[in-house]
């Protein structure tokens, strides 16, 4: 009999991911698809360790088989998943031209870079357009129609610029042989940074998070969460926010970080006494910001290490004292909702205990902790990537011989590259039309122009810059992937702020990085939170509204790094940084206190407005700021420990 849980989670999964969306029943274009994704694993593992191959020729292979894989498994139209018994014939014919068309710059590598000197030939600009509309296509199927439009757009830009009256966006214009030609043979296009850097480290780090999902490292995780927090007020909560950020610091998609975590702990959050809506929001914001937990992180932190020329380990400094924040935020957020709702923790006889997990099992966290020093000890991620795999096949190896806790043969191996090579297939399409993109910005100037938008808008004051450009990245972001709204951002928006207003390169792209991923929870289009509703059978929208308010730190954090870039590892000294950390962390008590309606006692409105600000002032590191921002935090605990709990009215108690 079939679990229940397990089947809802997969439907919601399939109705709110895109990824997810493949057809059910291919016939014995199975094996073809199984054999092609299993040479790609095999692919990137053989080149991650070698690095026998020129940039060019490796992101053609990485992007020609993902294509050939996306046109077997995937269907043009989503009804025809479960209906298509086999592939049609026209997909077949899509899938093998797709892979022809991206080998051809390794079957004609020399002559192709001669003909950037010596003109194309038809050939080779039927072949340019060719893959560019295949990228498209296979990027509408795995990923979605908005991306698609933004770089459809893009590229009628490239071509009739010169048509646009406007002199700040308007450029000479390109025919459609140069255009396409440049974005299919060049660096800056298709194949430019994005898919490189998707074919050097992103793969590994995706085919190392299947690893710990297939093994029992990914149950230890949960076990771990569940040992820590469960027994606490409002345990439930406290363990998905934990859990998720374990989980989705590996995974790196909202919406399948949501729906694997949160088909366990939803029905748990809502079975302690949360409402459904809070349950959802709880899941859907702490998943969302797994993306930004180091030490793996989300895909685009690997191509913001190449955009920036700065090693990994200064990515994860940069975006370890932010993910803490966020992560307390919402971690606080649930302990004053329950200590509101009386909602306690669970028994002890119901939770695993912490010691006998980490005796017993203490050696599965291994394979993170051997990613993290081999990034801080100088390594590439790719190196890194390498041995986290490594670790995790022995501990693999040691669970199902030793242990006998998990299956390790033939068929599993086998299962398991398949699977790395499929779960690369949305981001390898998504970074390939994020170069696109891209591209057309490189040939038209577009980054200086959207500069010069941004400066005319905000007329020089930096907070509306930022705050237009929050909006773009968010706006993007209901669209586009975290990936594929980073790349566009950083081309476009990142720069603007860099070189008009003097911001420190990392914490402008920490900035967009942040609101990118951040649409995964903002309304109206907010897939993450939509897809933990459907678990919780909750309202959409407020689960999302709820999201928003968990998520609250998301929204503030990124200004206060921006005007003070300590939080970012930018001209910190050890006594500043412990005083910054320390700050913040109060500052989001009073933060999470105002959304939630709870300190002490429940809050009036004006003790929230306090609260908030409070909250917000011990945020900035500044020791004036801060200092005012903990006597207010006081004087609101003093008043509300004064005033007996019974008095309050049932209209405050709502509120």
């Amino acid at each position: 009999m079939k679990d229940h849980k397990v089947v809802d989670a997969q439907e919601i999964l399939e109705k709110f991911d895109k990824e997810n969306q493949f057809r059910v029943d291919i016939g014995r274009w199975a094996y073809v698809v199984t054999f092609l994704a299993v040479s790609l694993t095999i692919f990137h593992l053989y080149t991650g360790a070698t690095s026998v191959l020129p940039s060019q020729q490796q992101g053609a292979i990485h992007l020609g088989t993902a294509l050939g894989i996306i046109f077997l498994l995937y269907p043009a139209k989503k009804a025809w998943r479960k209906t298509q018994k086999k592939v049609p014939w026209y997909d077949v014919l899509l899938a093998f031209t797709a892979m022809y068309v991206a080998y051809h710059k390794i079957f004609f590598y020399d002559s192709i870079l001669q003909s950037r000197v010596s003109g194309y030939s038809s050939l080779n600009i039927i072949i340019s357009i060719v893959g560019v509309l295949l990228v498209l296509e296979a990027t509408r199927r795995t990923v979605g129609l908005p991306i698609v439009i933004v770089a459809s757009i893009a590229m009628l830009y490239a071509m009739y610029g010169n048509l646009i009256p406007t002199r700040i966006l308007s450029h000479q214009g390109f025919s459609l042989d140069r255009t396409m030609t440049n974005l299919w043979y060049r660096e800056s296009g298709v194949f430019g940074t994005p898919v490189q850097i998707s074919a050097k480290f992103i793969f590994l780090f995706l085919f190392f998070g299947v690893l710990l999902v297939n093994t029992p490292i990914g149950k230890f995780f949960n076990n771990l969460a569940f040992s820590l927090t469960g027994r606490y007020t409002g345990g439930t909560a406290k363990t998905a926010v934990v859990a998720s950020a374990l989980q989705g610091t590996v995974s790196g998609s909202s919406v399948g970080n949501t729906v694997a975590t949160g088909s366990f702990t939803i029905p748990m959050m809502k079975k302690a006494g949360f409402k459904p809506e809070f349950a959802a929001a709880t899941e859907a914001s702490a998943s969302t910001g797994g993306q930004i937990m180091p030490p793996m992180m989300g895909a685009a932190a690997f191509i913001m290490m190449e955009y920036l020329g700065v090693s990994y380990s200064t990515i994860m400094l940069a975006a370890l004292i932010p993910a803490i924040l966020y992560f307390t935020g919402i971690f606080i957020g649930t302990h004053f909702e329950a200590k509101r709702l009386k909602i306690h923790g669970l028994p002890k006889s119901e939770l695993p205990v912490f010691k006998k997990i980490f005796v017993r099992d203490g050696y599965m966290i291994i394979p993170l902790l051997v990613i993290i020093v081999t990034i801080m000890s100088g390594f590439t991620p790719q190196r890194a990537a390498l041995f986290g795999i490594l670790s995790a096949v022995v501990i693999w190896i040691f669970n199902a011989y030793f242990r006998k806790e998990s299956e390790f043969n033939l068929k599993r191996v086998f299962y398991v590259l398949e699977q790395g090579g499929r779960v690369a297939l949305p981001v390898i399409s998504a970074v390939a039309t994020a170069g696109i993109i891209a591209g057309v910005v490189s040939m038209t100037g577009l980054g200086a122009k959207f500069a010069s938008g941004i400066i005319a808008l905000s007329n020089g004051y930096l907070f509306l810059a930022l705050f237009f450009t929050m909006i773009a990245c968010i706006i993007l972001g209901m669209g586009l992937p975290t990936t594929a709204n980073y790349v566009v951002t950083a081309t476009i928006a990142a720069p603007a702020l860099i070189n008009e207003f003097g911001i420190a390169p990392i914490a402008a792209h920490m900035f967009v990085f942040y609101f990118g991923i951040v649409a995964d929870i903002t309304p109206p289009v907010c897939l993450a939170a939509y897809a933990g509703a459907g678990i919780a059978k909750a309202n959409p929208f407020k689960t999302g509204v709820t999201a928003v308010k968990l998520a609250i730190a998301a929204f503030i954090i990124p200004y206060i790094f921006i005007y003070n870039p300590i939080l970012v590892f930018v001209d910190v000294t050890l006594v500043k940084l412990i005083l910054a950390i320390a700050t913040a962390l109060i500052g989001m008590v009073g933060v999470s206190s105002a959304v939630i309606g709870f300190f002490v006692r429940n809050a009036r409105m004006w003790e929230r407005f306090v609260l908030f600000g409070a909250g917000l002032l011990l945020i900035i590191p500044e020791l004036t700021t801060s200092a005012i921002g903990l006597l207010l935090i006081a004087i609101i605990w003093f008043i509300q420990r004064r005033r007996p709990e019974e008095k309050q009215s049932v209209k405050e108690v709502v509120a």
